[in-house]
């Protein structure tokens, strides 16, 4: 099967970085993409290179971000269409970040746009089952144009290593200070246990939040966070291996937050690290509380505090679910697990077409 694969954000992105290499598997892979800064311009330059491409190919795989690129596939081709949705811009924009409000002009156009872009792919991919429950009660779509696509992690990168010295006992986080991440709730649980002095926190990470969350955390007069900035994405294994727990989250109680799983989740037990996450209908689609993961409440840093707690002073926990979260990775998530399951929905895709066609 021959797939042209095309994605508005750039390739080293995560979920397109882990998609490329799962289709590489069954799949001659053509992928048009750009890794150069801005948003729009990233988009003309794309624009581009797709209007001149030239290479056949039987089916198209439009990766994230796709929302606009979508509409010029469809222009320019009768081919199949799988799209990567991932997230639903309206929700982001209006919900998650609350930039737009949900009834002005542009958060009515980009829900608009959200669903006419599902509408026009064949099949569209979503991480979790619970989001596609989102996208259908949202979008007012059938079930059938959906197939769930999790995760999955680097297995070059992320690799076991051994667990740390037991002291401090190191608490360890990295994120892009977004809203439905709830990084506010590890500062409160950080103060909490700022009676536990070998107890302390390290966090990564920068973005939209990050000035608040600082503040937060002196406001408190939290001592016990290390606030690192941003690391290089290679370099986050080394900081993962030196962590006694790691926080996947997501901690925040709003909607997308209960309806995705962090890519962060999936990196940590990759490094067979002992992880926290929130109690979140997306998480408890693959995740069992005690044997995978440390599930915690939402949205309550008493919780997370009392999580640490328990983990800190159970050691055969802490194995168990390092072990336990390692090898359920290991045997369904993989990029070969991925690879075959993406082949599937593009025959899937393929043999829709031929019928139709």
């Amino acid at each position: 099967m021959r797939v042209l694969f095309v994605c508005g954000r750039e390739p080293e992105y995560v979920r397109n970085q882990i998609i490329l290499k799962a289709l590489h598997q069954h799949a001659e892979v053509t992928a048009i993409t750009d890794s150069g800064k801005g948003y729009i311009v990233r988009h003309v330059r794309l624009l581009f290179k797709i209007l001149f491409h030239r290479k056949a190919y039987d089916i198209v795989f439009v990766g994230f971000y796709g929302y606009l690129l979508i509409f010029l596939m469809r222009f320019l081709t009768r081919k199949p269409i799988i799209f990567d949705a991932y997230l639903s811009t309206y929700n982001t924009l209006c919900h998650d970040r609350k930039i737009f409000a949900p009834e002005s002009l542009i958060g009515r156009f980009v829900f608009w746009m959200d669903r006419l872009a599902c509408q026009i792919a064949d099949i569209v991919v979503l991480d979790t089952r619970a989001h596609i429950e989102y996208f259908i009660k949202l979008y007012r779509l059938p079930a059938t144009k959906f197939r769930v696509l999790y995760l999955g992690y680097d297995e070059e990168l992320f690799i076991p290593r051994p667990p740390p010295p037991e002291h401090p006992f190191k608490v360890f986080y990295y994120g892009s200070f977004l809203p439905l991440q709830g990084i506010e709730h590890i500062v409160q649980a950080a103060k909490l246990l700022e009676h536990e002095p070998d107890i302390i926190f390290q966090i990564v990470g920068g973005g939209m939040r990050f000035n608040e969350i600082r503040g937060l955390a002196e406001s408190l007069q939290c001592n016990n966070i290390g606030f690192l900035g941003w690391v290089p994405y290679h370099q986050l294994p080394d900081f993962i291996a030196q962590a006694s727990i790691c926080l996947g989250g997501h901690f925040s109680d709003e909607t997308k937050a209960q309806n995705v799983i962090a890519t962060k989740t999936y990196q940590f037990l990759g490094m067979a690290r002992p992880t926290i996450v929130g109690d979140n209908p997306a998480n408890a689609e693959i995740f069992t509380h005690g044997e995978h993961v440390y599930m915690c409440r939402l949205a309550d840093p008493q919780s997370i505090a009392d999580a640490i707690l328990t983990l800190r002073a159970n050691r055969d926990l802490r194995e168990k679910i390092a072990l336990g979260g390692y090898m359920h990775l290991a045997e369904r998530y993989s990029i070969v697990r991925i690879g075959t399951i993406l082949n599937d929905i593009i025959q899937e895709a393929q043999s829709h077409a031929c019928l139709s066609g």
